[in-house]
């Protein structure tokens, strides 16, 4: 071998971090092998071992590790480290104990390893066992073992957290956990970043936001400078605090320190303005960002979703898919409520394809998604096919599939689901509470609703909050039952809100009940001066009791107020496309074909006995001005339009902005059934589904 390949090998074996890839470790190996000649080659196999072992090549590290007799202390350290880079943590441990049987005393090297794998065997006994290995040997002293503590107690903090592991735990396990964290970080003589970042992610995770700001604090009196890791770490605390203040403090220190182009940054910073309502900031941030990857896209998609802007999300979803990122699972939980929201349900069924097509239909988080969104858009049958599919329930799912149930009236399916939750040991949560009792509600079923109201709080500890007085307070108005709920919501524990009251005026107005109506306006308009719908349905009582000039008195003090009451407005979704309608639209191009189908549709209904019910029309016209207006409402329109525009037979579906007017529900009833179509309305409180002369509501809505 000449001098220069000799000096080459021996370069190379000293300064094994050159070597980077496999054939390049095969190439080494081979000339050792072929040159060695060396007294030293037990400790040159040691460092061809670390070199495989470093380039997580596990086959290649056990044939080259078990051709030495007495393994030294750097070849144990790697087989340690490859068993636990490869998840093999029982057969890192179990290399561990020989390496020590053997005579061979771990160095500051091995422990990180052997740390990691008890984090991940998720054995908190083991792991203290290890820490006492540790500072016998004086170990506990060294940066990257002390680091490699830290982690270890964090993950089992963390898992104490999540209460997917040590169930047996208390809460104060918990802070012991914690505690462990803080004793070992106080006891190393030297410290960097990663140690840092490790207690301050702690006390984030531990909802100890206080703590963690002050430990970013002292970092910098030590002289080192927070990374991308911490201020990633501290944004999410503004965002749970709604402090953009503070936020924008770092965001200004990202900035100055060149961070701002640090993507994960940007992501925890558009996160971080969403969170705060701010989310014009959040796409400044977005559209600044040199590179974006899935978690930034999901990260504005699901600020945009959140703050409201549904059609947003979906362009940037759109967005996404042409700049050929792939969706996470998570991108898809963000984006369907948007679907959701706008009952868009040709975009929901295309979202349902990209996830089956990217397998994440198994995702029980994204299948409780679709739930959601199926029920939203109408299609409780294919809701509840897709739940039944699933393989395990959470509370999630349940609760998505109770919800729906109650918007769609099916109350029996979806107090039945409720019990049959309970039964299978899932604890029901605030939001499932919330919807047993309006599906409760929407049925009239008010000893099942006080039985869950009660059950909420003395069998599962959930107090009351105001959806749960909401729809109790509606529960006992839609049956009539006004005094009872007056008397309800004027004995809360909390104050009552404009919401709650609200719903008792609705009921007063089904009710006639104007007296009753007046003390409870009295008190909306104390809880909630500006709340434009209760001016509105306290004015629509008084025409309906031809009380002319109250009506008119709300009226101008609407104007006063500069309050403009919002239209009646429907849509309906064709060939993919949204279509709007409000009362009396003559704006739509079709409009002289809805016209004509009207009324050959009218001609028929009264063939079927329909007689317009004009009771509603509150204005002081004549009754064929008002049969007028009944057949210009929205949701006529809509469905005179629909009809027009798709074949025969297929079912149209209609979203409208508030409750459909007595008239107009029994007119699509009539319309279902002389067109031989199902027809789909929700309104603002519910879904209706009208086919063959009839309503799922059973007329009690």
């Amino acid at each position: 071998m000449s001098t220069k390949n000799q000096k080459l090998l021996k370069s190379l074996l000293n300064n094994p971090n050159r070597i980077k890839s496999k054939q390049q470790a095969k190439q080494l190996h081979a000339q050792f092998l072929k040159y060695n000649t060396n007294p030293e080659s037990s400790l040159h196999s040691s460092t061809l071992i670390s070199i495989y072992s470093n380039l997580n090549l596990l086959n290649d590290t056990l044939l080259l590790f078990n051709t030495l007799l007495s393994p030294p202390v750097l070849a144990w350290k790697s087989i340690v480290r490859c068993y636990t880079s490869n998840g093999l943590c029982t057969l890192a441990l179990s290399s561990f104990n020989k390496m020590r049987e053997s005579g061979v005393y771990p160095d500051h090297n091995v422990f990180p390893s052997v740390l990691k794998s008890c984090a991940l065997l998720k054995d908190f006994k083991l792991g203290e066992c290890v820490h006492g290995c540790v500072i016998t040997l004086g170990m506990d002293f060294d940066l990257y073992t002390g680091n490699a503590l830290l982690n270890m107690y964090a993950k089992f903090h963390a898992l104490v957290v999540d209460g997917n592991v040590f169930d047996e735990m208390t809460h104060r396990r918990k802070f012991e956990l914690m505690g462990c964290v803080r004793k070992v970080f106080e006891r190393m003589p030297n410290r960097d970043v990663v140690s840092w970042n490790t207690v301050i992610a702690g006390n984030a995770q531990n909802g100890m936001y206080g703590e963690a700001l002050t430990m970013i604090r002292k970092m910098g009196n030590a002289d080192l400078k927070p990374d991308s890791f911490t201020l990633s770490t501290v944004l999410p605390i503004f965002a749970e605090n709604g402090d953009v203040s503070k936020g924008k403090e770092i965001h200004g220190y990202t900035i100055r320190n060149g961070f701002d182009v640090d993507v994960f940054i940007g992501s925890s910073l558009i996160d971080m303005y969403a969170k705060c309502s701010r989310v014009d900031d959040s796409h400044r941030v977005f559209n600044l960002l040199p590179h974006r990857d899935s978690i930034s896209w999901n990260s504005i998609i699901a600020g945009s979703v959140q703050n409201g802007q549904f059609d947003q999300g979906l362009k940037l979803f759109r967005q996404m898919l042409k700049n050929k990122i792939t969706p996470r699972h998570v991108t898809f939980s963000s984006i369907m409520p948007a679907c959701a929201h706008l009952t868009t349900l040709h975009l929901g069924k295309q979202l349902h394809g990209y996830i089956v097509r990217f397998r994440f239909d198994h995702n029980a988080y994204i299948a409780s998604s679709l739930v959601d969104m199926y029920a939203k858009c109408g299609q409780i049958r294919i809701a509840r096919w897709i739940f039944d599919k699933m393989e395990q329930h959470d509370t999630v799912s349940w609760t998505a599939i109770i919800m729906g149930c109650a918007l769609h009236g099916c109350a029996r399916e979806a107090v039945n689901l409720f019990e049959q939750m309970e039964l299978e040991g899932v604890k029901p949560n605030y939001v499932a509470f919330v919807a047993v009792l309006m599906g409760c509600s929407h049925a009239g079923l008010v000893d099942e609703g006080w039985r869950y109201f009660y059950s909420m709080t003395q069998n599962y500890g959930i107090a009351p909050g105001i959806e749960h007085y909401t729809a109790i307070a509606d529960l006992l108005g839609r049956a009539g039952k006004l005094e009872e709920a007056y008397e309800f919501i004027s004995k809360m524990h909390i104050e009552p809100t404009g919401s709650v009251w609200s719903s008792l005026l609705a009921a007063c107005r089904v009710h006639k009940n104007v007296e009753l109506a007046e003390k409870v306006a009295e008190k909306l308009f104390i809880a909630d001066p500006h709340h434009m719908g209760a001016y509105i349905l306290m004015s629509n009582i008084y025409s309906a009791a031809r009380r002319w000039k109250d009506a008119a008195r709300l009226r101008i003090a609407m104007k006063r107020k500069g309050m403009r009451k919002t239209p009646a407005f429907s849509w309906v979704e064709v060939k993919n496309k949204i279509h709007g309608f409000v009362a009396g639209d003559k704006s739509h191009p079709s409009n002289e074909k809805i016209k004509i189908a009207l009324k050959e549709l009218q001609e028929k209904m009264e063939q079927e006995g329909y007689i317009p019910d004009a009771s509603e029309v509150l204005h002081d016209l004549e009754e064929e001005q008002k049969i007028d207006l009944l057949w210009s409402h929205s949701e006529r329109l809509a469905i005179a339009f629909a009809m027009i525009s798709t074949p025969p037979g297929t079912a149209i579906r209609v979203t409208k902005n508030i409750r459909v007017c007595i008239d107009c529900h029994t007119a699509i009833k009539y319309i279902s059934k002389v067109v031989g179509r199902e027809i789909v309305v929700r309104d603002n409180s519910r879904f209706h589904h009208f086919a063959n002369g009839g309503c799922s509501c059973a007329d009690y809505w």
